[in-house]
């Protein structure tokens, strides 16, 4: 098993005044501080599923990404701040410290905050649905942990957020 560190997130959040829906992910994955970028592990489905849900190419660059967000009114984040974890085990995360989401919702006109995975939905819960009078809708996660789940039924849960976009 991996050993526990502490990692501050280091990458900004995607939105503008336009973003309708906000998705969370946990904490950025080893590969994703590498590269600088969300779902940036080359097994995580993540970019796949979105543009399929939206039918559009898959963006291959952090600005092919970013422009598919916010031409979309996608917002992109991540729940925590800061967190001790082993890899990119959520399930190992401890001494979780939340972003304040106070600016996102400020400028942007979010209707819904969708989690990727069990353990963002838990936290934002714990820790954010009160303060700022969101409840998370649960997507599951993208990641290679959870390749039980195929690429269509990842693609048919995602196909929710379509209904904020409208």
């Amino acid at each position: 098993m991996t050993a526990s560190a502490t990692i501050t997130h280091t990458v900004p959040p995607i939105y503008d005044k336009n973003s309708k829906i906000l998705i969370l992910g946990t904490m950025l994955s080893p590969k994703s501080r590498e590269a600088g970028f969300y779902y940036s592990h080359p097994q995580n489905r993540f970019w796949r599923t979105l543009a399929a849900v939206l039918q559009v190419e898959t963006p291959a660059t952090i600005e092919e990404k970013t422009a598919l967000l916010l031409a979309n009114h996608i917002a992109l984040w991540d729940v925590l701040a800061s967190c001790s974890i082993a890899g990119a085990d959520d399930s190992s995360i401890k001494d979780a410290v939340v972003n304040d989401f106070t600016t996102l919702f400020a400028t942007a006109h979010i209707q819904a905050v969708f989690t990727t995975g069990k353990k963002a939905t838990d936290l934002f819960r714990k820790h954010c649905e009160k303060r700022y009078g969101y409840a998370p809708i649960y997507l599951p996660s993208p990641s290679p942990a959870n390749c039980a789940m195929p690429l269509e039924a990842l693609v048919a849960a995602y196909a929710v957020i379509k209904k904020y976009l409208a």
